[in-house]
């Protein structure tokens, strides 16, 4: 087969995929791949913004994403434990938010249940669809994936199924396993309910952007509590910010030590991140059924900084667990103690 020939063949292999794909324009000028996907434009919109105050990374988008991952927690590839991410803890949110584990999701769903109303679309389409959107929101974050068709929850899903902070490092990993579901953790985040005398303390310097803080910051040796101090906790490097046993746990068990530490690069973690948070929005869900709408979520912004001490902490302030590698090597921010507000 002469080259000329082959490069005509394949050229004309190209043309013929390319014109199977058929794209569609929607209502609003937005073109798809299904015109199915033209339905979520209107509900992007919306929670842009009257949910996420015009597509910040604030406590709504760090909330969404915190009753995606309570959603779809609920299920088990081993007994009968709910139907994964379903959006069940909206449909039975009488039930769910009840749980100890799920504290302060009621108030999340209340802020959602009014748009969800007003749109044709499952509560499981729109918590999971509502978390990929307001994780675009925050800087440096990846584009996560988002596909369109989950049915109705048909019942609520058990108790005990969300890991708690004061859980040990065992406890955990068996029920991530028993999910079918990778380890990750709180990158864009705060807490409300743990110490309820200090409403919004987040878990890094830096909760407004997906960068790799966290894993640094929790490596730290700790020097003090944001608060009184809840059974739930571990003392923090950082005056406001909180740290949770589980994760200062997790950062120095031999099993997880050095992929926590790993993912103080901002590559290997958003990699990670995205894998994981497909996997999660799909558990219990058959994909055959699903149509793929990822192209309506938004190109999240680029991150600008990278990782890096705060100013008054170094390389001698870190708890090394990982010995198969070395830590990376960072720069550290100049000035006084760094100190954080809530958010």
């Amino acid at each position: 087969m002469s080259l000329k020939f082959l490069a005509l063949i394949l050229a004309f292999t190209s043309a013929t995929n390319a014109a199977l794909i058929r794209r569609v324009t929607c209502a609003d000028g937005q073109v798809v791949s299904n015109g199915a996907c033209c339905a979520l434009y209107p509900i992007l919109q919306d929670i842009q913004a009257n949910l996420f105050d015009d597509g910040e990374c604030g406590e709504q988008a760090h909330s969404a994403l915190r009753i995606a991952f309570h959603d779809a927690i609920g299920y088990s590839k081993t007994q009968s434990l709910g139907g994964g991410a379903d959006g069940s803890i909206a449909v039975f949110s009488d039930i769910e938010t009840a749980y100890p584990a799920n504290d302060g999701i009621d108030e999340i769903v209340e802020s959602q249940k009014p748009i969800m109303r007003k749109h044709n679309i499952t509560a499981g389409d729109f918590i999971h669809f509502a978390a990929a959107v307001g994780v675009s929101n925050c800087p440096g974050a990846p584009r996560l994936d988002f596909l369109l068709g989950r049915p109705p929850p048909v019942a609520p899903a058990k108790d005990k199924t969300v890991p708690e902070p004061f859980h040990d490092v065992t406890t955990i990993l068996a029920r991530f396993d028993d999910a079918g579901f990778g380890l990750t953790r709180h990158s864009i985040a705060a807490a409300d309910t743990v110490d309820t005398s200090i409403p919004g303390t987040p878990f890094d310097s830096t909760p407004g952007y997906f960068d790799t803080q966290f894993y640094v910051e929790t490596l730290l040796k700790g020097t003090l509590y944001p608060g009184s101090g809840d059974k739930c906790e571990q003392m923090s490097a950082i005056a406001g910010v909180m740290r949770l046993q589980s994760d200062h746990e997790i950062a120095r068990d031999s099993r997880t030590a050095c992929t926590w530490q790993r993912y103080v690069d901002q590559d290997s973690m958003k990699s990670a991140f995205q894998a994981a948070m497909r996997k999660l929005s799909l558990l219990g869900q058959d994909t055959k059924n699903l149509i793929d709408c990822t192209e309506v979520i938004p190109v999240p912004k680029p991150l600008h900084t990278t990782a890096h001490f705060p100013a008054g902490s170094s390389y001698e302030d870190i708890q090394r667990s990982c010995s198969s590698s070395s830590f990376p090597t960072l720069t550290a921010d100049p000035g006084p103690a760094t100190s954080v507000p809530p958010v």
